[in-house]
């Protein structure tokens, strides 16, 4: 597992320090295709994998029948998502329907975390590990918090080269620790920016992903009957 995600890193975050130069020699459109047909497949296979290993190993412990820990869970994991995917984002961007940019955001949810993506992961993780209890999760979820840590350093670096003097102004204003930044009064909230069309989506998205854990046993015997398996083990 440490394998894959260490791949998916090199992959993903590798892709993004490339970004400056292969979009001055290819485009940004072509870069975005590239990057995209390179993230999202690894990125099945680390998913597709853990589902199908999440309980091996050690049980460290079992909450599972602790009552009151089903919506626990659920509500972490939301607010996870929140912080996951925060609605910064353009989606047609993606597919490079539009052109992609990089852009410096200071707003939303940028108020209470520079890096919300970061701060999502560690969440679910934190969520998930409660939930299942096995050594295999926990080294999951260290692999996963590591290449996110990695990936605040990076990004800020990146951003740095970029925008120079005004990522250093957002920098001083905003805080990689949630809240922090509003605590010490260098941000305030204003409840208009989370209203959202993309927020709904999010919802929208939990919901799917609630009803969708019912078939994670048939994911998780597929993948364990194909081929990628056989070459993993």
């Amino acid at each position: 597992m440490l394998g894959l995600l260490f791949l998916f890193a090199v992959i993903h975050s590798g892709g993004a320090a490339l970004r400056s130069h292969a979009e001055t020699k290819i485009g940004a459109r072509a870069w975005r295709l590239i990057f995209a047909a390179t993230s999202i497949p690894s990125a099945v296979v680390v998913i597709g994998y853990f589902l199908a290993h999440r309980y091996d190993g050690v049980r460290l412990w079992n909450l599972q029948g602790v009552p009151g820990m089903v919506p626990m869970i659920w509500a972490l994991t939301a607010i996870s998502f929140l912080f996951l995917y925060p609605a910064t984002y353009n989606l047609l961007e993606i597919p490079a329907l539009l052109k992609p940019k990089v852009r410096l955001y200071a707003t939303g949810i940028i108020r209470i975390s520079r890096h919300p993506q970061a701060i999502g992961q560690i969440l679910w993780c934190f969520s998930h590990a409660l939930w299942i209890g096995s050594s295999f999760m926990l080294v999951t979820c260290l692999g996963l918090i590591g290449h996110h840590l990695f990936a605040v350093w990076h990004g800020d670096r990146r951003l740095r080269a970029r925008f120079g003097d005004a990522f250093e102004e957002l920098r001083q204003n905003t805080s990689v620790i949630p809240f922090k930044a509003v605590l010490d009064g260098r941000q305030q909230l204003l409840w208009q920016e989370a209203l959202k069309p993309s927020q709904l989506g999010i919802a929208i998205a939990v919901g799917v992903f609630w009803y969708a854990h019912r078939f994670i046993s048939i994911g998780s015997a597929a993948f364990l009957s194909s081929k990628l398996e056989g070459l993993l083990s």
